[in-house]
């Protein structure tokens, strides 16, 4: 069978995985905090036709390698941590962290550092037990791990350091509570857990690292701050995506041409012996 054929199926196969990303982003254009997704394609090892000679003292020099290659693998699939846009709201439970930080939530109050998610959406909610949530009714986390409750018949205040004023009805600050942000070395190692979630993978973090929710902690450099009363909106480019899906139709439409060709020339071949 020609080789032509198998690296056309690569192409395809490829290219029709670089579709799916774009289509994946164009439906998430308007989701709170999501971050795009970009594939990478890798060639796979050349077949070696003839070695390399090197040069001698002789009448000849050397030669390179004769290679063939065969075809098209997916490298990677990153994830794009590029801040999205600003969006103002004006509700006080809607977050924004300007820097490089991710807010962690919870199943539950206390939760291990293991159970913990991470979400660059800050559309909170404070709930029917006064708990600051998001809109799956995860809890949002302070500093000590520890969910925040806001008394019924309380206010509060978010400041840009993450601090939650708590006032009595008077008007006094009862509690204060800080937001956990937290940093993460390497962005891309975390894995999407739908949701607006995303769960730390095994190359997101140093070696037997965990992530702190000690805004003090050397790891959380950079974290930013937290403007309350705006969203971060996704980061999806519309324009770079169309143009990257004609770009993925084309490289369709061009490889499946290469699989024609290859089997017209495989009709060529079974013709000779008519």
């Amino acid at each position: 069978m020609l080789r032509s054929m198998y690296s056309g199926v690569s192409g395809m196969k490829g290219f029709q995985t670089k579709l799916d990303v774009i289509g994946n982003n164009i439906a998430n254009v308007n989701t709170t905090g999501f971050k795009s997704s970009r594939v990478m394609f890798k060639d796979i090892l050349s077949q070696m036709s003839a070695g390399a000679t090197a040069p001698t003292d002789g009448p000849t020099g050397g030669s390179n390698a004769k290679q063939i290659g065969l075809g098209v693998s997916i490298g990677s699939i990153d994830t794009l941590h590029l801040a999205g846009s600003a969006m103002t709201t004006n509700n006080p439970t809607d977050l924004r962290i300007d820097g490089d930080g991710f807010f962690a939530v919870a199943l539950e109050s206390g939760a291990e550092v293991g159970n913990t998610f991470l979400t660059r959406a800050g559309d909170f909610h404070v709930d029917g037990a006064g708990n600051l949530v998001n809109s799956d009714g995860l809890f949002v986390l302070n500093t000590g791990g520890e969910a925040i409750n806001v008394p019924q018949g309380s206010s509060f205040q978010i400041s840009s350091d993450g601090t939650v004023a708590i006032k009595n009805a008077e008007g006094e600050v009862d509690t204060e509570n800080r937001i956990a942000v937290v940093v993460v070395r390497n962005p891309e190692g975390l894995e999407k857990a739908g949701g607006n979630l995303y769960r730390v993978g095994q190359n997101a973090l140093g070696i037997d690292a965990e992530i702190s929710l000690d805004p003090d902690d050397e790891s959380n450099a950079g974290a930013g701050g937290i403007v309350a009363g705006q969203l971060e909106m996704s980061n999806v480019d519309l324009t770079d995506q169309f143009t990257e899906m004609i770009t993925a139709q084309r490289g369709f439409q061009a490889n499946s041409r290469i699989i024609t060709t290859s089997d017209e020339v495989l009709q060529e071949v079974v013709n000779l012996k008519r």
